[in-house]
């Protein structure tokens, strides 16, 4: 594995001790709860709380501040240990953002990751995704009664004591791949992106699949290429809502493109002169597609791609 893709993605990396065997102590998650020490991660409406100004970082609130006093336990989750001081979801209710500090506002996390540090990227990231999780999983699937937080809010048991059963967190595993002819790449978009945006291809994986053959399937799918060599590059926690990326590069084993199944508006071939040009407009800089797209690109190119003028950043 190079050592570009030993780096870590944006949400991704050692950003927090999990300490996960805590979870079990009811009595120390309540101790800590109530520490001075202890620091709370706001979400309200799927939106993180950050700074406001040049300076943008994430505002982690103290046990003492009034949304912390007046928010609902059941509400909260213990996240691990941050920076050495526990740390909490706090998850705020209603139509209307609670009143927690003038120079802060809840914002949406996707377009702001690349910009924070990247402990707090991944923290916020982490918090975001258990709010989405918890929101669709208040009732039992299987009786249909309310569900109860328990293990440090990791967990949501049925409050039916005939049921009890037990829902975890869960995540919606994608690949996502780099397709190459060895001086192309293959590149679709969808009608809803931006004008001239282009990106790798993705899919979720189904039931009864492997990593491989949802990469296999899913190019052919889309865009009636047959792919072989494929190869695990590394992976993205993606909480919009609850995905985690798979990324993967593959060898094309034919070059003339179909749109099969509709998912793509366009897909086409494209060189390195073709990206250095600006032909296209390139994904999010905070995506593994971008990251994709990057490390392709800067293997066969003598200037890198985020240091080439050209390209549509």
């Amino acid at each position: 594995m190079s050592s570009s893709t030993q780096r870590p993605n944006i949400f991704a990396g050692p950003y927090l001790d999990r300490s996960t065997h805590l979870r079990e102590r009811a009595d120390w998650l309540q101790e800590a709860g109530r520490d001075p020490q202890a620091q709370f991660v706001a979400v309200w409406q799927a939106r993180n709380l950050f700074r406001r100004g040049e300076a943008l970082g994430a505002l982690l609130l103290e046990s003492s501040h009034a949304a912390v006093q007046a928010a609902n336990p059941e509400e909260m989750v213990f996240l691990g240990m941050f920076r050495g001081r526990a740390s909490f979801l706090v998850e705020f209710q209603g139509e209307s953002p609670p009143e927690v500090d003038a120079q802060a506002e809840f914002r949406e996390l996707r377009w702001l990751g690349a910009m924070l540090p990247s402990d707090e990227a991944g923290l916020l990231a982490y918090a975001r995704a258990l709010t989405l999780w918890r929101q669709r999983h208040r009732f039992c699937g299987v009786c249909g009664a309310p569900t109860r937080s328990v293990r440090g809010g990791h967990v949501l048991m049925c409050s039916n004591e005939s049921c009890k059963t037990e829902q975890f967190p869960r995540i919606d595993p994608a690949i996502i791949v780099l397709v190459s002819d060895g001086t192309r790449a293959l590149l679709g978009r969808q009608s809803s992106w931006p004008a001239g945006r282009y990106s790798t291809v993705a899919g979720f994986v189904e039931p009864g699949e492997s990593l491989e053959d949802a990469v296999v399937r899913e190019v052919h799918e889309e865009t009636g290429i047959r792919v072989h060599e494929v190869r695990y590059h590394s992976s993205q926690p993606w909480p919009f809502p609850s995905s985690l990326m798979l990324g993967f590069t593959a060898q094309a084993l034919d070059s003339e493109i179909t749109l099969k199944d509709g998912e793509l508006e366009d897909a086409r071939w494209f060189t390195r002169a073709d990206i250095a040009s600006g032909a296209i407009a390139m994904p999010s800089s905070q995506s593994i597609s971008f990251r994709l797209i990057e490390d392709w690109y800067d293997s066969g190119a003598t200037q890198p791609l985020r240091e080439t003028p050209g390209v549509r950043l």
